[in-house]
């Protein structure tokens, strides 16, 4: 997706005081989704590394006059932790986390929803049709609502992206010292199963640092667009608060 899926939460942050800013990823993530779905395949979206992504967000992040509280989804909770371990945000919310190197999960769910987007050639960009959204991100919508998000919101993805977690690139020192963590799972998310993410929480025990771990019912992967979001965002901001 592009930064238009941070529409609502953006308006409730600033809604709380806070600035906000949702970048795009370096390539093929800017302007209307409907645009960028005619472009597809996309060669340069399909080169696009997670290191290059870290490197954008990390160049981002540089330019600020303080340190951001940073907020990701899925493979974008993944980059919060790999940005947290660079010692550059005030504090984190990894979001339906993306696992790190090393780290998987074996449900069914998760291989089915995830296998299209690492297989084949590494290089071609993958375009999500409207079954596999239905089943990944959107099942417990009705058929109307399914069409509408994948129209409003899908556009191709590089699979290097997630292919690459399972190198260097995707690795997170679970020791090192960080601000404040917040991990949150949606029970219902197919993608990145909430026990994942629980693993995922799990691994940093042996840091000193805080993390905690917040599961949502009824959530799917859709959970930053799916009704009911005002729960979530209500929370992290009672966890800032409090932190």
């Amino acid at each position: 997706m592009t930064p238009l899926a941070w529409a609502e939460w953006e308006t409730y942050f600033k809604s709380k005081g806070y600035k906000t800013l949702a970048p795009a990823w370096p390539l093929g993530h800017t302007g209307e989704p409907s645009e960028l779905r005619k472009k597809h395949p996309d060669k340069e979206l399909g080169k696009m590394t997670l290191e290059q992504v870290v490197k954008h967000y990390e160049a981002i992040i540089k330019e600020q006059k303080e340190k951001p509280i940073l907020i990701g989804h899925s493979m974008g909770g993944l980059i919060v932790q790999l940005l947290m371990q660079k010692n550059l945000a005030e504090a984190g919310i990894a979001v339906n986390s993306a696992p790190p190197e090393g780290m998987i999960s074996f449900k069914c769910s998760f291989l089915k929803s995830n296998l299209p987007a690492i297989s084949g050639n590494v290089e071609e960009p993958y375009f999500m049709d409207q079954d596999a959204f239905n089943y990944a991100f959107v099942h417990t919508l009705t058929e109307a609502e399914q069409k509408a998000a994948y129209q409003k919101f899908v556009v191709p993805e590089t699979k290097q992206v997630a292919k690459r977690p399972d190198k260097k690139q995707g690795a997170v020192d679970f020791s090192k010292k960080k601000e404040p963590l917040l991990m949150i799972a949606g029970s219902e998310d197919k993608i990145i199963p909430a026990s994942l993410n629980l693993d995922n929480f799990n691994a940093y025990s042996v840091n000193p640092s805080i993390t905690t771990f917040k599961e949502f019912e009824n959530k799917t992967h859709f959970i930053v667009g799916q009704k009911g979001s005002e729960e979530v965002t209500d929370f992290i901001l009672n966890w800032l608060n409090a932190k």
